[in-house]
């Protein structure tokens, strides 16, 4: 089964339902292990996965990008990210000079002229409001070095971004433990016409998980710890209706059962967990719309104070 493939908001892009994630190939590796790198992003993209999202602050993602994918441009979409400064917190983040700094060192490690999508990386309405930071973007996509602009973050700042309907895209948290996008997000961003990028569409993977996975011990070690407790609280109870008994296709058929999703990212640094992934979206998730009800409703009596996870 070919890859299902759905138009990116009013970005008019066309992006296979899966794309990759590139943080954990940016901090978990190094430049030595390139081969690694080009093997998980060579199996995407030979599989129908034409949607790769980076981060200026994603360790070196953006070099191995431009070593290893820079000779396929033309076969992806090139998502990434600016605002922060770098070395982190060694500088001020969210002024204009830096974002558009950033776009240029981006554009000379991932060696191509043009990003097609420039998102904000997660910055606070205080910042949004300013508009600094809107401008800048604005100002790269109109000297042609990114086509689209985005933002990427969660809770009200996503609200107030996708309210502004300055942006062409939102990237936000959803999964079976990170519900609230749905009630929050995804209606206003339809009305707008905004491509619906996911991150952490399998949260994970801690659903059913004896332990915390730790995916970033060096960077982020407490970064699935709320998932994980979450995880915890919402099994609890028993077992789901028409469960899988597959926690990775029943967490990933989730995601993708929500119609307003345009493309999620799933990261990894190991070939073989990319090559599972890419085995599981060739054929239907087999997920009920029991299952799926039946973690709304787990989420809607679960979840008071449950805010978005970044």
């Amino acid at each position: 089964m070919a890859m299902e493939t759905k138009r990116l908001g009013r970005t008019g892009m066309q992006v296979g339902r899966l794309g990759i994630g590139l943080s954990e190939v940016g901090f978990n590796l190094e430049l030595t292990d390139v081969d690694q790198a080009r093997s998980v992003i060579n199996q995407a993209l030979d599989s129908g996965v034409n949607f790769l999202d980076t981060a200026a602050c994603y360790g070196i993602s953006e070099e191995l990008v431009g070593l290893v994918a820079s000779e396929r441009r033309d076969e992806y979409v090139l998502a990434t990210k600016a605002g922060h400064y770098l070395p982190r917190n060694q500088g001020e983040d969210w002024t204009y000079d830096l974002v558009v700094s950033s776009v240029d060192r981006s554009l000379n490690l991932m060696k191509t002229d043009h990003i097609d999508l420039l998102q904000l990386h997660s910055c606070g309405v205080e910042v949004l409001e300013k508009g600094e930071v809107i401008r800048a973007l604005q100002d790269v996509r109109a000297s042609g070095k990114t086509r689209f602009i985005g933002y990427s973050g969660d809770n009200e700042n996503a609200k107030w971004a996708v309210t502004s309907g300055l942006f062409d895209t939102l990237q936000t948290s959803f999964n079976l433990v990170d519900q609230s996008a749905r009630i929050n997000l995804f209606e206003d961003a339809e009305e707008r016409d905004m491509g619906i990028i996911i991150k952490r569409p399998i949260a994970n993977a801690v659903w059913g998980a004896p332990e915390d996975p730790v995916p970033y011990p060096e960077h982020i070690p407490e970064y699935t710890s709320e998932y994980f407790r979450r995880s915890r609280v919402m099994s609890a109870v028993g077992p789901l209706a028409d469960d899988p008994k597959d926690n990775i296709r029943l967490a990933l058929g989730f995601t993708f059962a929500h119609s307003e999703v345009d493309v999620t990212i799933v990261g990894t640094q190991r070939p073989q967990h990319m090559r599972g992934n890419l085995e599981m979206v060739s054929k239907p998730f087999g997920i009920s719309g029991a299952t799926v009800s039946d973690l709304h409703s787990r989420w809607d009596e679960y979840s008071q104070g449950w805010e978005q996870r970044g």
